[in-house]
């Protein structure tokens, strides 16, 4: 009898990706598939990818040169959004054995039983217009949190952005169907569940474009689910996070006080030439209505530097509004040129070195407003749910409004919730 092939993964870029790889193990570990950590060896190496980015781009190409360096004559798989962009290009990689695009990437299993190391890499993918299924997903076992996807692709068109190229639609799970799965991860243990999505306001619509539900029903419906105690989410549009939205987290039991939302820039001009569809005063009026109603509330903002035509004055702007919003901290992104995006052929290119300066100032920035939102809280006692995980004697969590806490492991908190003085 044959021992099991092994299987290893490595996934790039967002939570929506951790879902997907973890839902593509299970697959393949169904299958008799025996799952191995991507350091060690495996008969078959995939890679999951991102191309939000051109440093995206380039962490694929190293890591399949890392493969071949330790294991040669394994299988290398490629799926995810680089995979679906530029397939002709993954495929001549050396090494790289399937390119799997959007619609073939949970048919994993039956691509793997016909490959033949040494031939021409595979290609399976379809035009993203074509992509109108919704795939269900979620990590298990990886963190005491578990991802959740609970929608997919958009129908923005933002003039720095690919995603909608590379995913498609915008399309949902059920909630029947998204109540189920919650069902099954509090079966399986996991206290905290964060709902992922491309665009999660946008919750609802089918492939066909057709609005069904919506985000607001979603979340009264997961609140009733039982053995789940914690649900984030993700990150959602500020023109889609609706006073509904946010009165019913204010009142909620299960929904943590904690936001991410998108801003981008923090000039209007910007924010224009982004196609974004909201101004900054509607993000402002957002901000402040939470906090009225949620004062201890963490909200955390996405921002990109150095899009075509953003002066000095435009970034200060950016800035001196950023510095005046209650928020605890940015995700910033220094803005890459991107293939078949308009921004790529807009006027008015930032240098990279001072995109590369913006960048620091607002990355210092958003460190000075965690430092400003946790003295906030000094003293008081907030629940922490505490990872299952040691590394080196150590164990983390979060409190519910996300304030990140380490402290010497110990067993008995492992996957609890521990009440806990800041």
């Amino acid at each position: 009898m044959q021992p099991p092939r092994t299987v290893a993964f490595h996934t790039l870029g967002c939570k929506l990706n951790f879902s997907e790889t973890s839902s593509i193990s299970r697959l393949l570990e169904n299958e008799g598939f025996e799952k191995k950590e991507f350091d060690g060896i495996a008969d078959i190496y995939v890679i999951n990818t991102c191309s939000v980015t051109d440093n995206a781009d380039k962490e694929c190409r190293h890591l399949v040169r890392r493969i071949q360096r330790r294991s040669p004559e394994s299988f290398v798989v490629i799926t995810g959004c680089y995979a679906q962009l530029k397939p002709q290009e993954i495929a001549s990689i050396p090494g790289v054995d399937l390119v799997l695009g959007a619609a073939e990437k949970f048919n994993i299993a039956q691509h793997l039983s016909g490959l033949s190391k040494g031939d021409p890499a595979k290609i399976c993918s379809c035009d993203i217009e074509d992509v109108n299924s919704f795939y269900s997903s979620y990590s298990m076992n990886d963190r005491t949190r578990t991802f959740l996807k609970v929608q997919d692709g958009c129908d923005y068109n933002c003039s720095f952005c690919i995603i909608p190229l590379a995913r498609g639609k915008s399309r949902s799970d059920t909630i029947d169907h998204v109540i189920t799965q919650a069902n099954a991860i509090a079966a399986d243990g996991a206290k905290e569940i964060v709902l992922t999505g491309v665009n999660l306001g946008d919750f609802g619509k089918t492939g066909t474009g057709i609005k069904d539900e919506n985000f607001f029903e979603l979340v009264k419906e997961l609140e009733k689910v039982e053995g789940i105690l914690r649900y984030r989410i993700s990150s959602i549009e500020p023109n889609l996070l609706t006073n509904d939205i946010i009165g019913f987290v204010a009142n909620s039991d299960k929904f943590m006080p904690h936001f991410h939302i998108p801003l981008q820039s923090g000039s209007n001009k910007i924010l224009g030439l982004m196609r974004r569809r909201y101004q900054r005063e509607l993000y402002a009026d957002r901000v402040k209505l939470i906090k009225t109603l949620m004062p201890h509330c963490a909200i955390g903002a996405d921002v990109i530097i150095g899009f075509p035509g953003e002066t000095d004055v435009d970034f200060t702007e950016t800035f001196d509004f950023l510095h005046s919003l209650d928020i605890a901290y940015l995700h910033v992104f220094t803005y890459s040129e991107r293939d078949d995006t308009l921004a790529k052929t807009m006027k008015g290119i930032v240098p990279i070195h001072t995109r590369n300066e913006r960048n620091k100032i607002l990355r210092n920035l958003s460190y000075m407003k965690m430092q400003h939102f946790e003295q906030q809280h000094k003293g008081q006692k907030r629940k922490v749910l505490f990872e299952r995980f040691e590394k080196n004697g150590m164990m983390e969590g979060y409190t519910d409004n996300y304030i990140r806490i380490v402290t010497p492991y110990r067993k008995e908190w492992a996957n609890e919730v521990v009440e806990w003085s800041l």
